[in-house]
């Protein structure tokens, strides 16, 4: 393998096999690979090194003040009259400054979030590039495809789908929430059971509630009504068992001791009394 082929960038290694795939006569198909697909690793590779310089230059500085930090502080423990002149203000003003230089640095490293872009664009670029080699040996989700032009659709969506989770994960947060919010009257509603629902929750199961906050409140008072007679009747019930339970206690106890007293009134009667 030659050394200009180990130098040749992902741009130069695909753009040929972008151009050599027979997807219609209208190229108009290689070209939407070159401009989406192509274009998307390109720039994820360039903010993925870009992110890549800031992160570890921050982090090495980080480490370096931090080892160089404690050691410094050490050599004034020694004798002060081993120590050079005005040693002291240096050792001060040295400290204070390397202080300084891993807050900001660490400071900045949070700012600007540069850990978790560098992890991000890093996935994201692998992810493309995994994609895209998958689609043009027709490998893996495209190994049932007969052809790169029945394949074109789904991949694609594919490029699309990683690009949209990518950024929804990027701006986490600063985008119109909608997700559905979880209804707990609504819920409890449907977990009830029927026979300790009111007839207003019966009728009122298959609607969903109203912008009344009062309506909420009655709902949670006939479920707690509904859990109250649910614990009356398994008090109830308990009770019962207890009393059936006794009965039966006493009875298995009148028959063993009468048995026991006419087998005793047995053995105490002589053999020649007969």
């Amino acid at each position: 393998m030659s050394l200009e082929f180990k130098n040749l960038g992902y741009y130069d290694r695909v753009n040929k096999i972008i151009d050599s795939l027979k997807l219609k006569e209208n190229p108009t198909d290689n070209q939407i690979i070159k401009n989406r697909f192509l274009y998307e690793v390109i720039q994820y590779e360039n903010k993925r090194d870009s992110t890549k310089k800031y992160y570890n230059g921050l982090r090495f500085i980080m480490t370096i003040g931090s080892i160089l930090l404690p050691a410094i502080l050490s050599i004034g423990q020694m004798d002060p009259a081993k120590l050079p002149r005005n040693f002291e203000s240096i050792t001060y003003w040295t400290s204070w400054s390397l202080s300084l230089t891993i807050t900001a640095c660490n400071g900045f490293l949070q700012l600007f979030s540069l850990d978790k872009n560098f992890i991000a664009y890093s996935l994201v670029t692998e992810q493309l590039k995994t994609e895209g080699w998958q689609y043009f040996q027709l490998s893996g989700k495209y190994s049932n495809a007969q052809s790169h032009e029945q394949a074109f659709k789904q991949f694609c969506k594919s490029i699309e789908g990683i690009k949209r989770k990518q950024v929804e994960q990027e701006y986490n947060g600063k985008g119109e929430d909608k997700k559905n919010k979880f209804n707990f009257d609504e819920e409890l509603q449907n977990t009830l059971p029927t026979q300790y629902q009111t007839d207003a929750q019966k009728q009122g199961k298959s609607a969903k509630l109203g912008s009344d906050p009062l309506k909420g409140v009655s709902t949670a008072l006939a479920a707690a009504s509904g859990i109250s007679g649910m614990k009356d009747a398994l008090q109830s019930a308990t009770s019962e068992l207890d009393e059936s339970l006794t009965v039966k206690m006493d009875k298995v106890t009148s028959k063993v001791t009468g048995e026991i007293t006419d087998a005793s009134l047995e053995e105490g009667n002589p053999k020649g009394s007969e």
